[in-house]
């Protein structure tokens, strides 16, 4: 018979055991350990025993389930009415779609109970991945991923529908070097790029998902008046990357003043950042863009990106409308 309860402190090394049970994946850390599951999820400030659903059997935990909230538009605090479901696992059984459906069930009831009116299937984004950035997914996290074969049919037959798609892009710096044109040499001359190391976070929100990642923040300024103009944001892609065997840098966030778009600023921020990483020894950058960002996704192609991989977004209504 298996059994459905919350959390307990004594959980740890099953969950660790259930994690590392799992088909390989590029989008899955093989490496946990209570350590790594108590520093990277346990102790956000968030985290809520009750989201952490455990299944067991009389010989131990077979499996478990996440779920939690996203953020405000602000990143100010928690949004009740979002739901996710982060993570879902069990280990290789002959019940073991039988526990996942009813791990599902269980954390779609304990985030309509506190208020959701929706739910995701896996975090995505900068405002619904409040756990596993740098355990799971890649650069950011990117809901449903085509790489994970686990969840295909837990959500999307079982009134989770797309809406939205998330192209996952990567580029080896093997070899990189910035493209070179008669725009963006006047703007080399204008401009300066400066690097800083673990940036102060914008938002608690960004505080507590991936403030402790080893972060740095490229940021562009005229040479005169000094005032930035532009910036990209890379992190340590770390437990994740070093299952693929290189030094991964992941790009957050990039962004430069409206005034210049379509100048060239952008090309020359991103390309120039790129080439850092690449002198302190980044081998490999992942970038993650939505369907409908069609600049950025043809900045990132110029520079010599590739999709390797796609994120789907899948939404639940939880709440019948009125």
């Amino acid at each position: 018979m298996i059994r459905f309860r919350p959390f307990r402190n004594d959980d740890p090394p099953a969950i660790s055991a259930i994690w590392r049970s799992q088909h390989p994946s590029r989008a899955l850390a093989p490496t946990m350990s209570p350590a790594v599951l108590d520093r990277m999820v346990l102790s956000k400030p968030y985290f809520d025993r009750r989201g952490l659903v455990v299944a067991e059997s009389d010989e131990g935990p077979v499996g478990f389930a996440h779920a939690a909230f996203g953020s405000d538009a602000a990143g100010a605090t928690i949004d009740h009415r979002v739901g996710v479901i982060c993570m879902l696992m069990v280990t290789p059984h002959e019940r073991s779609d039988e526990v996942a459906h009813q791990l599902r069930d269980h954390c779609e009831s304990y985030l309509r109970g506190h208020g959701a009116e929706c739910c995701y299937a896996g975090g995505h984004g900068q405002l619904a991945n409040p756990f596993y950035l740098g355990l799971f997914g890649g650069s950011q996290l990117a809901g449903q991923l085509s790489s994970y074969d686990e969840w295909r049919d837990l959500f999307a037959p079982h009134g989770y529908s797309p809406c939205g798609v998330r192209r996952v892009m990567q580029l080896s710096l093997a070899g990189f070097r910035p493209p070179i044109s008669r725009d963006l040499m006047q703007i080399r001359r204008k401009y300066v790029l400066e690097a800083r190391l673990d940036p102060q976070p914008k938002t608690w929100w960004e505080a507590c998902t991936d403030g402790y990642e080893n972060r740095t923040r490229f940021s562009l300024a005229p040479r005169s008046p000094h005032s930035p103009c532009g910036q990209a944001t890379f992190w340590d892609m770390e437990p994740l990357a070093s299952s693929w065997g290189v030094h991964a840098a992941g790009l957050i966030e990039i962004e430069v003043d409206d005034a210049l778009r379509r100048t060239g600023v952008a090309s020359f921020l991103l390309g120039e950042s790129l080439r850092q990483l690449q002198s302190q020894g980044v081998t490999l950058v992942e970038a993650q863009v939505d369907d409908e960002q069609t600049a950025a996704f043809a900045l990132l192609v110029k520079l010599g990106f590739k999709q390797i991989d796609e994120g789907r977004i899948l939404k639940k209504k939880l709440v019948a409308e009125s």
